[in-house]
């Protein structure tokens, strides 16, 4: 599998596939394809896994494209503008991310729910009780609002981030809430009572502007509905 990441605020990706080679996507993404890739819509590994993927965010349907016949093209858009992002992971390697952020990957990638560890952090961390957690061995594509900022954190390092701002991190990551100190801060610092800490070894994916912060800004230029 070859990929192509195009566009600037608007971006797209087209991957190559080889002949027979299977790919998998969240469906409403396909944007078009060559006309030897073949398309169904189905369960990727049956029932239950279908319905935990739909409560971590996802659709229960997802799309899947093989190519036909020799080398086939396809490609994909998400909803909204932002920033589209590969990883590959190696066998029993895996990351967490938000809900929503998955967009396709090779076969061999699974796509199941996980679990806030600890309760605080489910009710107050901006990424609500159920998580995604992707496991390779493969490649797969994330897309989301706003740029994409890469950190890569030593062991103990820790950093404090906007709740709705983090996308993604590696498993060995510890995650966590704490609150925001002092009462001016939290009235009028307009970032919330509460911030994400990040505690390494791992990588770290934020993201500039959240889906949530994209939609409060255009809410102020809807009509009122009278």
């Amino acid at each position: 599998m070859k990929y192509k990441i195009l566009g600037t605020t608007m971006q797209h990706l087209v991957i190559e596939l080889d002949a027979n080679e299977e790919l998998w996507a969240e469906t409403g993404k396909f944007l078009f394809s060559s006309h030897n890739v073949k398309m169904e819509t189905k369960m990727k590994g049956g029932f239950w896994k279908s319905l935990k993927r739909m409560m971590s965010g996802e659709s229960f349907f997802l799309c899947k494209f093989i190519a036909e016949d020799g080398p086939g093209t396809v490609g994909f858009a998400p909803s909204v503008p932002g920033t589209i992002m590969a990883r590959t992971l190696d066998e029993g390697e895996y990351v967490i991310a938000e809900k929503d952020a998955y967009l396709a990957s090779e076969a061999n990638v699974t796509l199941e729910m996980t679990f806030q560890k600890k309760l605080r952090s489910a009710f107050f961390g901006g990424e609500g009780f159920i998580l995604q957690k992707i496991s390779g061995p493969g490649t797969f594509f994330i897309a989301v609002a706003g740029e994409l900022i890469e950190l890569d954190l030593e062991p103990g390092e820790q950093i404090r981030a906007d709740t709705g701002s983090v996308v993604m991190w590696d498993s060995t990551v510890e995650y966590s809430i704490e609150r925001v100190k002092g009462l001016k801060s939290f009235l009028w610092g307009g970032e919330g009572l509460f911030l994400v800490q990040l505690t390494g070894p791992g990588k770290v994916i934020l993201q500039s502007m959240s889906l949530q912060d994209l939609a409060k800004m255009l809410m102020q230029y809807m009509p009122s509905g009278q």
